[in-house]
């Protein structure tokens, strides 16, 4: 371990939690180049350092776990049977605002350099945003080369609730929702919510997902998500069937079954989870990257063969611990659409895997530009400071560079307190959101998009 710099390590500040509840399943003006040769101090992250380590690769290893169909169909008629997106989408009661619509503090929370060129904010009628955070993104573009789902180009943007009193106290998150977005007409943005939910053994009940929805990638037809850490082996990744959209038939706060009807916290709809990647050598460790991986962010990577799903970790900005970044490929056998490639006995392996000096990242993504031998890995840097712009470095293994701005240049020119990345290849927009931490706070919440090739652009 000593080539992985163990001296320079510190304990990483905060914890992710997310736990599964139920008992189905086991279960983010112009620009100044700035290179490494450039920068002073430990502004600049440097280059990336392979893992190669057999053992610490094995540490990134996952466990598949399915759950059993007859159960989930025993669910999903008792519940009326699935619906499809485009009836989700057919119901979207939120209009999103134009980004001449949006107030002060949400345009505060935009990139400074590359400017975004596409801008929207939440529905200001929309209450229930207020106890919520938006952390991930995702769009029809990852779950299809043409970036559509059937007719309809859509993102999911996944939000949680702040836990409640009774959550805090077992150390759960709160409960976990996917806003659907019609994104088909680009002026008239449109969306409904979606519950997260976990089905019971038998497939008669469900109960809430728990879960700090940090990351999240929709593949073919599924939908993979991050978990947190958790206290148990079964809190890496959940798997989500975009098939199986449940239709639930009562009001009030409750989650679940009551007779013969089904609630959802005053949501209209339910996805289920139907399966889970966990971490076989035991639970995830949020100190140090000398352990498991707790799973931060997820983004899909089109570029590499087979397609495949990146993720990385989250330290403390404040900190001097080296996050790692790592991608696993996805499942190219018939009957596993969106499931990731594993042996006979469902253990995932990853593929390839990094280390960076980049600190508190904010989710990441890997592209590679046509013709090169490699994939290029932006990182989104966010500082402590929920006011202060965050940064997204271009790095590979021989440099990291990052746009300047500024009278006074700075590599602070990405937007504030940002969250997950999402590549639309068919459009080149890299997607993003943000989303402030305290809590009732709503302001500063805005999903945008950036074309890559103006990320690129303002670092070369």
């Amino acid at each position: 371990m000593s080539q992985r710099g163990r001296h320079r390590r510190r304990k990483k500040g905060r914890v992710l939690r997310a736990t599964l509840s139920g008992a189905a399943l086991a279960l983010t003006a112009a620009a100044t180049i700035i290179s490494t040769s450039q920068a002073a101090g430990s502004d600049n992250p440097g280059p990336l350092t392979p893992v190669t380590s057999s053992a610490e690769i094995g540490r990134l290893q996952l466990r598949e776990n399915l759950a059993d169909g007859t159960a989930l169909d025993r669910l999903t008629g008792a519940m009326g049977g699935p619906v499809g997106v485009d009836t989700v989408l057919d119901g979207a009661d939120h209009p999103m605002r134009n980004r001449a619509d949006c107030d002060a503090g949400e345009s505060a929370a935009l990139p400074v350099e590359p400017a975004a060129t596409r801008a929207y904010c939440w529905d200001g009628g929309d209450a229930t945003t207020q106890e919520w955070r938006p952390q991930s993104v995702t769009t029809s573009g990852d779950a299809d080369r043409d970036g559509r789902w059937g007719d309809d180009r859509v993102i999911l943007a996944g939000w949680t609730r702040a836990a409640s009193a009774a959550d805090a106290s077992v150390g759960e998150e709160g409960l976990a929702r996917v806003a659907f977005i019609d994104a088909s007409d680009p002026d008239a943005l449109r969306y409904r919510w979606v519950l997260l939910v976990a089905p019971t053994a038998d497939g008669e009940d469900f109960a809430p997902v728990h879960s700090r929805l940090g990351g999240m990638v929709w593949y073919q037809d599924k939908l993979i998500t991050t978990a947190g850490d958790g206290t148990g082996p079964d809190d890496a990744l959940l798997v989500f069937d975009m098939n199986r959209i449940l239709r639930a038939d009562a009001g009030g706060a409750g989650v679940g079954r009551s007779g013969d009807h089904w609630s959802a916290d005053g949501h209209r709809y339910v996805l289920p989870a139907v399966g889970s990647y966990d971490l076989p050598g035991g639970t995830c460790r949020a100190r140090d990257n000398d352990a498991r991986p707790c799973f931060a962010s997820l983004s899909l990577d089109r570029t590499s063969t087979p397609d495949s799903l990146v993720a990385n970790e989250w330290f403390s900005p404040g900190g001097g611990e080296h996050a790692r970044i790592w991608r696993y490929d996805y499942s190219t056998a018939g009957g596993r659409t969106g499931l990731l490639a594993g042996t006979a006995r469902g253990v995932v392996n990853a593929d390839e895997a990094y280390e960076t000096e980049a600190v508190g990242l904010q989710g990441v993504l890997s592209h590679r530009p046509d013709g090169a031998d490699a994939a290029d890995w932006y990182t989104g840097h966010t500082p402590g400071g929920s006011d202060r712009n965050g940064t997204l470095w271009r790095q590979n293994e021989s440099t990291a560079k990052a746009a300047r701005c500024g009278s006074d240049p700075t590599y602070a020119c990405w937007g504030r307190h940002t969250e997950s990345l999402s590549y639309w290849q068919e459009t080149g927009e890299l997607w993003t959101l943000s989303g402030r931490a305290a809590r009732g706070d709503d302001t500063g919440r805005v999903l945008y998009a950036v074309p890559l090739a103006d990320v690129d652009g303002s670092v070369e």
